[in-house]
């Protein structure tokens, strides 16, 4: 059993690859990536972003039907009403034999009148016939919206900061500057991808932020005790070379935990409904600049920091 697992993680066998002799292709790339993060963020703040009803404001309400109702069709009925970007969740019913599902807008598509009674009319109009109950209506205003901003910014930095804190105390000041970088560059790398998609930003979107912090910390560490672990043992050897043989030496688990992870959240995006689907992209893209930055951004900032390792 154990020789099959071992056998599973040696997926690339033993490599030789100079990955130190590239890092300043990828700091040039991670440049890109974190400027891209860094003016999402600050349209963010703004409020100048493809921000969801959870941060912008708008109106959520629960909608009950006595008979099953297809979420297409709820979809294009709502479409056809001047409600496109309206979100639909099938949701637990509350009567036997029916179906209820979630509708959220955002704010600016209400214009006349309220959006709950909108679009209470329009599904009484695409299903007649089937007996249409308003379950539950939430507004969400813009002040309540930037609160939930401020504090999915502040939960963010709190985040980072224990990062740093938990590498320095396990590790050392070096590996923990270094560890919170490569987490700071990944949160900002898929913000700034999602910014450039036009991909909208709600509380799911900042759930796999957190997620990926907390992934690309113990991708990160699982290098960091490599190189530790042959600091020990190969003191004469330079740090170039003695960082490059630590990452080769876990390259084959790296890539084979973050397969698993990848085919894992693809079958979120694929069969996980349209509410999943920005969450589990930003879990897919999470997952390869985590392990792009325990590479080529966290083992770099190591070898540059002068000065001797303690060990």
């Amino acid at each position: 059993m154990g020789s099959g697992a071992d056998g599973v993680l040696e997926l690339l066998g033993k490599t030789k690859i100079d990955f130190m002799s590239k890092r300043y292709a990828a700091f040039a790339l991670s440049g890109v990536l974190i400027l891209s993060g860094v003016v999402g963020l600050i349209q963010i703040s703004r409020g100048r972003a493809n921000l969801g009803i959870d941060f912008s404001g708008g109106t959520a309400l629960q909608v009950g039907f006595a008979r099953p109702v297809s979420m297409a069709e709820a979809r294009a009925a709502l479409s056809g009403g001047g409600f496109a970007d309206a979100e639909l969740q099938e949701m637990t019913s509350k009567s036997a034999g029916g179906n209820s599902l979630l509708v959220r807008v955002k704010r600016s598509t209400s214009i006349e009148e309220k959006a709950a009674e909108r679009i209470g009319a329009l599904l009484r109009e695409r299903f007649p016939g089937n007996e249409l109950t308003i379950e539950s209506t939430t507004e969400i205003g813009p002040t309540i919206g930037q609160k939930l901003r401020d504090d999915a910014v502040l939960a963010t930095t709190i985040a980072l900061i224990g990062i740093m804190i938990y590498i320095a105390l396990r590790f050392e000041f070096r590996f923990g500057v270094a560890a919170a970088v490569a987490t700071i560059h990944d949160v900002l790398a898929v913000l700034g991808i999602f910014y450039l998609l036009d991909k909208e930003f709600t509380l799911l979107v900042v759930t796999s932020l957190l997620t990926l912090a907390g992934y690309s910390l113990t991708d990160t560490v699982v290098v960091f005790d490599r190189i530790r672990e042959n600091l020990r043992r190969r003191r004469h050897e330079s740090i170039t070379d003695l960082i490059n043989a630590s990452i080769n030496q876990v390259l084959s688990r790296t890539v084979v935990v973050s397969l698993c992870m990848i085919l894992a959240v693809s079958a979120l995006y694929w069969w996980g409904g349209d509410v999943l689907h920005d969450f589990s992209l930003a879990m897919v893209l999470g997952v390869v600049i985590g392990t792009y930055s325990s590479i080529f951004v966290a083992s770099p900032l190591v070898m540059l920091w002068r000065g001797p390792i303690k060990v």
